[in-house]
């Protein structure tokens, strides 16, 4: 099916180029509009836990209580009992519409020292505004208060979660263009430098362009149907950049080789899109599948990134079995046109080294020599890398995902330092008396329940602060980080009481929604990490016919996730490094992006598992040798590989230069992951794990066997091309290119 869709997109080469260009087109205009349609929210809560269920109840008559943004206004020369600080602040609220209020509280309108600066050179307008939901109010701050409440004189800054949605959301749009910029000419080089041809170096930069550009396009249109995280955008369209482009040179690598090996143009596109198009094909179901495993989760970030990432890739994947084979037959012979004369590493071109004469052959060789050391060794060693996660404190971002001189971030220190309270550090109660809220009775026990809250530890007092019918709305201050373990038990402490008789109570808010949150993680994780692990079996079970080998890929990539899940933690939680990444840790780390990077990695690597063991079994197909088939294998796909890795991590290392914590996380995580994949588990604990295995790698029980032999899905030729240069080894062996 994969060659007779290349054969066709190569016929019809003039058609689908032209409707490339015209969809690119599209897209650009289309997807340009992208970020604004997903609205102002994260999505980090669990929407089933017990604090959804009492912002649902806030959201009707009973309204919330809490404030959403604080304006922070600070004079260099004058305090506030001077009148003219006074009337500059009062005449800036003035600006602000009532419709979009529903609380606003100054120094001069409370009288409360609470709101005044140790040095009264600082104050601040709280604002609580009138819509329900995070993303509402996002807008609404954007439409009728940010950037306008400046006064001339005074240093005037945002804080609150309201404003650090909207400073993260200007943040990430300007990541993705940063990243881009520095990437695709990096990109550019690099692919060069790997085919040393200018003509095979643009193919995969410009289907991985046509993915980017269009991945905006995707995105919005998954946006209309459902509501995607704001996040996402990055995400999703530095991975379908790298994904493209490591899917672009595979198969261009793979068409190169058919061409050497003697076939005319519209055999070696026929043949490539069978053999390579199918390690593409498996590479992005591969992720699709594992990625769904995200909607376990029930939150909108997880789920939002599950279903842009999977739109993404499998738009990734058309894009590469369609437009290539098109542009691979327009190309053809000129492929290795425009070569470069780059200066030749080692005795000769790599393309043209026998594979006996390659270093991953030897390297191969010489650890299947020491097979159990080499094992016993690197697997010890990775797995002391990831031992720093075991002391992992986890958290959700606020103000602390932002750069140290943002306006959240600073408003939240001077908060912390210079003022008695955070106005926004409370907790909600919601009570459902049994019978009305305000009658004389109920007030009783709600004043009693409320007084018990109070001398639970960490909390800075508690009140009734509304009644509706049966429902009531106690509010409790608190003085710690929300994210701390205090703040945790100060959670449990409340959920501790009982309420007055014949009532029941939700709480809600920050350190609440933590605490929910990390719960709804920690329960559904046995069950992601079940389901990634039955997906990778069977993937690669239908790749390969063996139940052996999945096992051993799935051991593998664990110990690729452990070095990457060990450096997250040294260096977000730890501080490692941070001056070189440019940020200030916290002490904890953000309890999402794990989730993600687990199954982005897993996805990858069955995409390098695929096209490695691929190799491997072309060769063990044609000689029955368990020693030189890996060693011819891994020879054979330790340069592609090693190349698409390079690659990708140069498209993820833009996460790096974000100034947003999380995003770091992100890039970090997935370098290491992929680094290690690419390099330590393919390149050598692969080889020696395959030795100890023997001929016994690629068995599988008789009933499973015979049911592979009719619906499995194995390789489409049992040969590697004869390359230009390679040797025939004894027993008639073909040495392919080291590409």
């Amino acid at each position: 099916m994969l060659a007779a869709l290349g054969r066709s997109a190569a016929r019809r080469r003039w058609a689908v180029v032209i409707g490339t260009v015209v969809f690119v087109a599209l897209a650009g205009f289309w997807g340009a509009g992208a970020a604004g349609t997903f609205g102002g929210g994260a999505g980090f809560d669990d929407p089933g836990s017990e604090s959804a269920e009492a912002n649902a109840m806030l959201a009707g008559p009973l309204g919330r209580h809490a404030i959403d943004v604080v304006v922070m206004y600070t004079s260099p020369v004058s305090t506030v009992d001077d009148p003219a600080f006074e009337a500059a602040v009062a005449t800036a609220a003035e600006r602000i519409p009532a419709s979009s209020v529903a609380r606003l509280e100054t120094y001069w309108s409370t009288g409360s020292p609470d709101l005044v600066s140790a040095d009264r050179r600082s104050t601040y307008v709280a604002i609580q505004l009138v819509g329900n939901t995070e993303e509402e109010n996002v807008v609404r701050y954007q439409q009728t208060i940010k950037d306008r409440l400046a006064v001339d004189g005074f240093d005037v800054r945002y804080g609150g979660l309201v404003p650090v949605n909207d400073q993260v959301n200007a943040l990430t749009g300007r990541d993705l263009v940063r990243a881009e910029l520095v990437s695709v000419p990096i990109l550019l080089v690099l692919l060069v430098i790997v085919f040393r041809s200018l003509v095979a170096a643009a193919l995969p930069l410009v289907v991985g362009t046509v993915v980017a550009v269009g991945s905006l396009a995707v995105l919005r249109v998954v946006g209309m149907f459902y509501p995607v995280s704001t996040f996402s955008i990055n995400v999703v369209t530095l991975l379908g950049l790298g994904l493209a482009i490591d899917y672009g040179l595979i198969v261009v690598n793979r068409f190169r080789e058919e061409l050497a090996s003697g076939r005319t143009v519209d055999e070696a596109v026929e043949r490539t899109m069978a053999a390579a198009g199918r390690t593409v094909t498996f590479s992005g179901l591969a992720i699709a599948v594992t990625m769904l495993g995200l909607v376990i989760f029930p939150s909108r970030f997880l789920i939002s990134m599950a279903v842009a990432i999977i739109s993404v890739v499998v738009f990734g994947v058309v894009a590469v079995l369609v437009l290539l084979p098109a542009l691979l037959r327009f190309a053809g012979h000129r492929i290795n046109s425009l070569r470069l004369p780059l200066p030749r590493f080692g005795r000769r071109d790599a393309e043209r080294v026998p594979v006996r004469e390659g270093g991953w052959y030897r390297t191969a060789m010489a650890i299947m020599r020491r097979p159990v050391a080499v094992t016993a060794g690197l697997s010890l060693v990775l797995l002391a890398a990831g031992a720093p996660v075991l002391g992992a404190q986890w958290g959700r971002p606020s103000d602390w995902v932002l750069p140290a001189g943002a306006d959240s971030r600073v408003v939240d220190d001077m908060l912390d330092n210079d003022f008695v309270r955070d106005p926004t550090a409370v907790v909600t109660a919601v009570v459902r008396m049994p019978a009305a809220a305000d009658g004389t009775q109920s007030v009783a026990a709600l004043e009693e329940f409320a007084a018990r809250l109070d001398q639970v530890p960490g909390v800075d007092g508690a009140s009734i602060t509304g009644t509706e019918g049966d429902l009531a709305r106690l509010t409790l201050g608190y003085g710690m980080d929300p994210q701390s373990a205090a703040a945790a038990a100060m959670v449990a402490g409340l959920r501790a009481q009982v309420p007055p008789q014949g009532a029941t109570v939700w709480f809600t808010n920050y350190p609440v929604s933590l605490v929910d949150m990390l719960s709804m993680l920690g329960d559904r994780l046995p069950w992601l990490v079940a389901y990634i692990a039955a997906v990778s079996l069977a993937v690669l079970f239908l790749a390969f016919g063996s139940v052996l080998v999945p096992l051993l890929s799935l051991l593998l990539t664990v110990l690729s996730l452990a070095a990457a899940f060990g450096t997250i933690a040294l260096v977000f939680q730890y501080g490692v490094l941070s001056d070189v990444l440019g940020f200030v840790p916290e002490g904890f780390m953000d309890a999402n992006i794990p989730m993600l990077i687990l199954v982005i990695t897993f996805g990858l690597a069955m995409d390098y598992q695929v096209f490695t063991l691929s190799r491997i079994r072309e060769s063990w197909v044609a000689t029955s040798d368990p020693v030189e088939s890996v060693a011819v294998g891994i020879q054979q796909s330790a340069r592609i590989i090693s190349s698409a890795a390079l690659l990708f991590v140069v498209v993820v290392g833009g996460f790096m230069l974000s100034d947003i914590t999380f995003m770091m996380m992100i890039g970090v995580g997935l370098v290491i992951a992929v680094v290690v994949d690419a390099t330590i588990v393919r390149g050598l604990l692969m080889p020696a794990t395959m030795r100890l295995l023997g001929a016994r790698a690629w068995w599988a029980p008789a009933p499973l066997a015979r049911w592979w032999r009719r619906w499995g899905v194995p390789e489409s030729h049992g040969s590697p091309p004869v390359a230009s240069g390679a040797a025939i080894l004894p027993g008639g062996r073909v040495s392919a290119s080291a590409e």
